[in-house]
């Protein structure tokens, strides 16, 4: 023990002359080969300048461990031999040893030193490989190598790596660190950052990168110019994105496309005269500009211009590529043509998990179930991975047709695939139970979820969750628990949840629950996102959150006084918003036509349909038409309905024609009730709402034998 600690003083002390005294102690006593001896004798060596003894030390070494090595290596680094220390290096990895941090750091110090970038980089990956890149020390080894040998690339690298992951203030320190070092940033040290900028959304970083961009006085390439207008548009400063755009002196395909981007998820009509623009530039569109440009078509049901732009896509030769072709699908489905986007599907030479994925989700929205799961059916046999999108959507499919058993068939290949461990699509199958009912199959699910996120406990937009499926059930009580459950687990529930839980409350009139769960809204902050069934304490909500101005706020309110048949208030919100200079949206009117139905308003409900089109300039969604025709089919006017059924641009689904089918029950409509019980079971064949409904029509009106057989 005396040795060991009297090596520890010699190498504080860097005597060599001490050094080669307790060296010969160490032979004296018999310790000349103790490995933790040995390796205490080349530290002092290597610190006090004599490197020779060192390693003839490290060559006596018979038990060497990583500390031996990494001594070594460090002590011929330390004394100028950096040639030599890469050389033992290297004989280390030979002989099977892991580096630890302080060998890395070593051995990049002596890559510096010689500017051995192309040992330096090898290293560097190594470094990756073992999971030492998370040491600051290694780190800062490896950015000082690049820095020393001039490598802008590593720089770039490690600043799109920091922003990218939330490290924004070490960015711009990087940023800064090289500005003083003198190097020269060049383009993609700009592309790096700002990436970083849009990812986290951080303006004010943003803006700063903007403002070393034109300090730099470089000739600035487009792909900068495109980068710094998308990040303005990502965190939603629009006017200086547009602004920065209009002061490009070269736009290209890219830079015409981020715009086109933003103006087409807007749903902008500029979008059309923007390409027109483009075109008139001399540029020439390419397969990003096409997809952006469908999916614009298929979200305003343009057919018409969809139609154009694919003669012109068609005629570049756009119209095979995959990134093409699928957003052909999705115009063709939401434009209520599934055989044009059937035919487009099976046209793609090589289709990816994508276009099967598009395929489920628009006969979905098409109504056409049965299509959707025998397309399922032929993806599962094919052998092709499915995803996580692919198993919500078909869930999704379930859920329209009610069908348990297929639901069942779903959920064990969730299990098959390895996705019973994804929160998402536990989420779904949550949803998905609870729709059939199943509660307990719910808490099944749930109970077997190791970490619980928002999505899982009450929907967060998902639309499922467990608090969502208990209130579905209505199992007011238990989702009142469980919400107590999230609290004390340290989350924060959100408007999603409680809105679900408040609409419950109001469904079987839950007055004293609903003031409990208001009291959470007001306590975290969300008393202006919610409405309930308690009409007063309703508009007095309203009242304090109306400065707020948001659609959904209004539509909220709107549906709060439909429900209670206040009809002249609900249209005075209505009103008040238009005053407040907001758009209402399809949502908008689906909530005041639902009121007009319900009502018996028809005219009322038939103008703020035509209100839609000739004075907001929209086109009406397929939940507009399903409102109108429900309008129509409640109170009557059937050959109304079924008009519209017939020359509405999107293909009726089952639950369009159950409407119209419960209209003609009501109001003794036996020929029009046969033909849409038709219509239906073409659909769904196996749905019972057509029979039931049929079979009411016939013994309404005495039919007794027809109601029989049906």
């Amino acid at each position: 023990m005396r040795v060991h600690n009297t090596l520890k003083v010699s190498s504080n002390s860097k005597s060599v002359i001490l050094g080669n005294q307790i060296h010969a102690q160490v032979i004296k006593l018999g310790f000349s080969n103790n490995t933790f001896s040995q390796n205490n004798l080349i530290i002092i060596y290597t610190k006090c300048g004599g490197l020779a003894n060192g390693l003839q030390v490290f060559d006596e070494i018979t038990d060497r461990n990583l500390v031996s090595w990494t001594s070594i290596i460090s002590g011929c680094v330390q004394n100028g031999e950096s040639a030599l220390g890469l050389e033992i290096f290297t004989e280390m990895i030979e002989n099977g040893y892991r580096p630890n941090e302080f060998a890395f750091g070593s051995v990049l110090r002596g890559c510096t030193s010689l500017e051995d970038i192309k040992f330096g980089s090898s290293v560097h990956c190594l470094a990756l490989k073992n999971g030492s890149l998370d040491n600051h020390f290694v780190i800062s080894s490896l950015l000082y190598m690049y820095a020393k040998c001039g490598y802008v690339g590593c720089w770039n690298n490690m600043i799109e790596g920091y922003a990218l992951n939330g490290y924004s203030y070490e960015a711009l320190q990087l940023l800064s660190l090289m500005n003083k070092k003198g190097m020269v940033m060049d383009q993609l040290t700009f592309i790096s950052a700002i990436k970083g900028c849009s990812s986290l959304g951080d303006l004010n970083f943003g803006r700063q990168i903007h403002a070393m961009i034109i300090q730099s006085e470089a000739k600035l390439s487009s792909s900068v110019m495109n980068s710094l207008v998308d990040m303005y548009f990502k965190v939603g400063e629009k006017v200086s994105a547009l602004k920065v755009f209009s002061q490009m002196h070269e736009k290209d395909v890219a830079s015409w496309n981020t715009i086109l981007s933003e103006f087409a998820h807007d749903g902008d009509a500029m979008v059309v005269d923007l390409f027109t623009r483009m075109l008139r530039a001399g540029l020439c569109p390419n397969r990003i500009t096409f997809s952006i440009l469908f999916r614009f078509c298929g979200s305003l049901v343009d057919l018409s211009l969809g139609f154009q732009l694919y003669c012109l896509a068609y005629h570049l030769g756009f119209t095979n590529e995959p990134i093409v072709a699928n957003s052909l699908i999705n115009l063709f489905f939401k434009c209520g043509k599934p055989d044009i986007a059937n035919s487009i599907f099976t046209g793609i030479p090589l289709q990816s998990i994508t276009s099967w994925n598009e395929m489920i989700l628009g006969f979905n929205l098409n109504g056409c179930t049965m299509e959707a799961l025998e397309l399922f059916a032929n993806l599962w046999k094919s052998g092709m991975e499915v995803d996580e999108c692919t198993i919500c959507s078909i869930l999704g499919t379930c859920t329209g047709v009610e069908h348990i058993a297929v639901g069942r068939q779903i959920h064990g290949v969730i299990i098959k695939s390895g996705f019973c461990s994804q929160n998402f699509v536990c989420s779904s199958l949550i949803n998905t139970y609870g729709t059939f009912g199943l509660v307990e199959d719910c808490f099944i699910i749930f109970r077997g979820i190791k970490r619980l996120d928002l999505a899982l406990w009450g929907g967060g937009g998902l639309g499922g969750g467990m608090i969502s499926s208990l209130v579905r059930g209505g199992r007011i009580n238990q989702s009142l628990d469980l919400l107590k459950g999230l609290i004390k687990d340290g989350q924060k529930p959100d408007e999603f949840i409680l809105g679900s839980i408040l609409n419950g409350c109001a469904d079987v009139a839950a007055h004293t629950q609903t003031t409990s769960v208001h009291s959470i809204v007001i306590k975290i902050g969300l008393e202006m996102n919610l409405c309930c069934g308690d009409i007063e304490s309703s508009r007095i909500v309203f009242n304090q959150s109306v400065r707020y101005a948001d659609c959904i706020l209004f539509n909220t309110m709107i549906m709060a006084y439909a429900r209670h048949g206040l009809v002249t208030e609900a249209i005075a919100v209505f009103e008040e918003m238009k005053l407040s200079n907001l758009q209402p949206s399809h949502s908008t009117f689906v909530s005041v036509i639902s009121m007009c139905s319900h009502l018996g308003l028809v005219e009322q409900g038939q103008n703020f349909f035509d209100m839609i089109s000739s004075v907001y300039g929209m086109v009406p969604s397929a939940g507009n038409y399903g409102c109108l025709v429900d309008l129509f089919s409640r109170n009557g006017y059937l050959e109304k309905a079924k008009y519209v059924l017939e020359t509405m641009p999107f293909a009726p689904w089952p639950a369009i024609w159950r409407s119209f089918l419960s209209g003609c029950r009501i109001h003794g409509k036996r020929e029009l009730g046969q033909w849409a019980s038709k219509q239906l079971l073409e659909l769904v064949p196996e749905n019972d709402a057509a029979y039931t409904l049929l079979s009411k029509i016939y013994s309404d009106e005495g039919s007794w034998e027809d109601a029989a057989k049906v």
